[in-house]
């Protein structure tokens, strides 16, 4: 009995060549394809397909995870296959890290993928319809929103580089005649059939329950992927409005913030949170940042940690820091006091910025150029008398009036010359501090950056 699925020659003239054409329209005429071959039936038929329609801008990509005895001989299976349709290949070995092994190997094989792309390169994968269907399946399992149910793109483009998988339409079945048709050779990685994988899982024990209750199961997955892509879209465009009014990449003004309804404020701290990294945070962890550090008493001085940034409120705006600014205020400078000389144009390398010594109208007294002062990182109950100012107040009330961040006033330092102080270097700039060595046409530190 005929096969109710069409031939690949009878899908080649019809509808998959023209089509396939037809999304390659949009790439430049010099644009080049690095396939990512893994040698199962999937990607081989790609690479089939690709050294048809343009052998001359393709080459492959084969990644060892060196997670199987057999993966080396899979390389050279690959290679050979390669070599026959005349297309460059590379073989990369990786290292997958310690963790949910479906994830670090994915990571892993997106490193190597990213080390050999190059700028007028398009990274094409062989994902099918079906992967499509169980990426989505395996996603709202997991509790995933809008941007994780949208699954995979067509054309998927990101900053630092474009994928494509124009198999993405193609049911298994497909794959599975036109591989048989065409007598293209591949191999059979076992893990596929291991359902101590989720992927593996979904595939073989739950996917036959659900398409027997719901035939057309498969397509309408897909279908809601497409609809989920489509709601994501506005979405993304709300968020980048929300984003515009309360801040940036690094600071919310959470008096911006507080006038978002509490689904609008979900979503841009998630996507704030998210960042430049693929993966956004957990509902709980959003939760955490409102209930912990937004909505914390002004003077709690809160810091919530995830994914090597730690977040702080500091005077009704909430910042996003990096875990070696927000560290390096924990630490105790090794060497609380250092000695230093100064000149007319010196730059000075300082822990609260860069300095250079410039002629000021009102200054410190030139007879300080060249001789040895000392440089000393505040210890707390200092006073300071702020030359222009009546009378002298404490150092802390000086930086607490001047809204220097909490997590930068470990690099306050001190100058003085024998037990007078001369000014603090600050964030904010060198304050000069009333003394004898103040005179006119002197000399100040002024900060560069």
């Amino acid at each position: 009995m005929r096969s109710t699925l069409p031939t690949f020659n009878e899908v080649w003239q019809r509808q998959f060549r023209s089509g396939f054409l037809k999304q390659s329209e949009q790439f430049q005429e010099n644009t080049q394809f690095l396939i990512g071959c893994s040698g199962g039936m999937d990607s081989m038929l790609l690479l089939y397909l690709m050294a048809a329609l343009c052998p001359e801008q393709v080459r492959a990509i084969y990644i060892n995870h060196q997670l199987q005895a057999i993966s080396d001989d899979w390389a050279d299976f690959v290679a050979a296959q390669c070599h026959a349709l005349n297309i460059p290949i590379i073989i990369e070995k990786v290292h997958v890290a310690e963790g949910n092994l479906e994830n670090q190997a994915r990571e892993a094989r997106y490193q190597a993928y990213l080390k050999h792309l190059q700028p007028n390169e398009i990274l094409v994968l062989a994902h099918h319809q079906q992967d499509q269907a169980e990426t989505l399946m395996l996603r709202l399992l997991s509790g995933a929103g809008v941007s994780g149910l949208t699954a995979m793109k067509s054309l998927d483009i990101r900053e630092n580089f474009i994928i494509w998988r124009p198999l993405l339409d193609v049911s298994r079945e497909q794959i599975c005649q036109w591989v048989e048709q065409c007598h293209i050779l591949y191999v059979d990685d076992p893990t596929n059939l291991d359902t101590h994988y989720d992927r593996a899982w979904c595939r073989h024990e739950l996917w036959h329950i659900l398409q027997s209750r719901y035939p057309k199961m498969q397509q309408a997955l897909v279908r809601t992927s497409i609809l989920m892509q489509d709601a994501d879209e506005i979405l993304t465009e709300v968020l980048q409005q929300d984003l515009t009014l309360c801040g940036n990449t690094e600071r919310l003004d959470l008096t911006q913030f507080a006038m978002l309804s509490q689904a609008r404020q979900r979503q841009l701290l998630s996507v704030w949170m998210k960042g430049q990294d693929g993966y956004r945070p957990s509902f709980e962890m959003v939760e955490r940042l409102q209930n912990e550090v937004i909505a914390s008493k002004n003077d709690a001085q809160a810091a919530l940690h995830w994914n090597q940034f730690y977040y702080l409120r500091f005077q009704n705006v909430l910042y996003r820091l990096t875990a070696e600014t927000y560290l390096a205020s924990k630490h105790v400078p090794e060497q609380n006091i250092a000695e230093i000389c100064c000149e007319i144009g010196q730059d000075l390398t300082l822990a609260s910025g860069q300095f250079q010594i410039q002629a000021e109208k009102m200054g410190l007294s030139m007879a300080l150029l060249n001789q040895t002062l000392r440089l000393q990182y505040r210890v707390g109950g200092e006073k300071i008398h702020l030359y222009g100012r009546v009378g002298t107040w404490p150092l802390k009330k000086a930086i607490q009036n001047q809204h220097i961040f909490p997590w930068l006033r470990h690099t306050i330092q001190i100058l003085s010359i024998d037990n007078v102080m001369l000014g603090v270097f600050t964030p904010k700039g060198f304050w000069l501090a009333q003394s004898d060595y103040v005179e006119v046409d002197g000399w100040l530190p002024n900060l560069m950056s």
